[in-house]
């Protein structure tokens, strides 16, 4: 049984999609899932969110397993994967990434040059987790074209959900073109302080919008100071808060997300 391929996207920054890809990641393992993690980002955040603080000192990252499937060198199998104390699988990132999203516009199949890696390792894990940088670009497409899935990470602001029209138009476009499997498995609203009318508010205003057309995901996560202290921690919200409010709402995502 091969994995299924999740990918976290939204083209704003700043929505908890790191958090939400590592706590997503960490709680399936802790279902007894095999996990992959894989930081499509060049700022590397989920990878120094894993407590791998220097990116940049690290020799195979995403960006040189992808170099050797454009330049037909490929590195051998499980090159550049770390194993993480939580019991999940890790492909890092690096800045280096970011002069493979240049490559790749040059470059033939550019849309699937992620995708061809990710089969390589697919039978190995149970879910594979992509945490895509905020923008639209080249690798954000490989993400897409690779990903069974789509869960969005919406943060409670009114910004953040005009934003979504866009991305849910390029996920229709790379379905049509690119990869018919892909889906939206649904909204996240994260960061979210429901004590507020405004947060209320948005919550309302996106199931007006799309209900009966996306899942939204009943777990909402909630804003909380010790959800953001958890990238400097090097470990996932379960660790740093086992008996918060964060690792509950986590929890309880990831059994939505596994029961589809």
């Amino acid at each position: 049984m091969s994995a299924t391929i999740y990918c976290l996207c939204n083209q704003k920054g700043g929505c908890a999609k790191t958090v939400s890809s590592i706590s997503i990641g960490i709680g399936l393992a802790r279902e007894g899932r095999r996990v992959l993690l894989v930081d499509v980002d060049s700022q590397g955040s989920m990878t120094a969110s894993l407590g791998y603080q220097q990116p940049d000192q690290m020799e195979t990252t995403l960006s040189a397993i992808l170099g050797g499937i454009i330049t037909d060198k490929p590195l051998p199998p499980g090159s550049g994967i770390l194993h993480h104390a939580e019991g999940v699988d890790l492909l890092p990132a690096n800045i280096e990434l970011a002069g493979m999203e240049v490559t790749l516009v040059n470059t033939m199949s550019r849309e699937t040059i992620l995708r061809q890696y990710l089969n390589t390792v697919r039978e190995e894990y149970d879910a594979i987790i992509l945490d895509c940088m905020p923008s639209l670009g080249m690798l954000t497409i490989n993400a897409l074209a690779a990903a069974d899935q789509v869960i969005i990470p919406v943060q409670a602001q009114y910004l953040s959900i005009k934003g979504l029209e866009q991305l849910i138009r390029t996920i229709a476009k790379v379905r049509r073109q690119i990869n018919p499997r892909l889906s939206i498995a649904g909204i996240v609203v994260t960061m979210a302080d429901m004590r507020t009318n405004y947060a209320r508010d948005i919550v309302e205003l996106l199931h007006m919008n799309y209900d009966g057309k996306l899942r939204i995901f009943d777990s909402i996560i909630p804003l909380s100071v010790r959800a953001a202290e958890t990238s400097a921690e090097g470990k996932s919200i379960y660790l740093h808060d086992p008996a918060g409010k964060v690792s509950a709402a986590y929890a309880a995502l990831t059994k939505e997300v596994m029961m589809g």
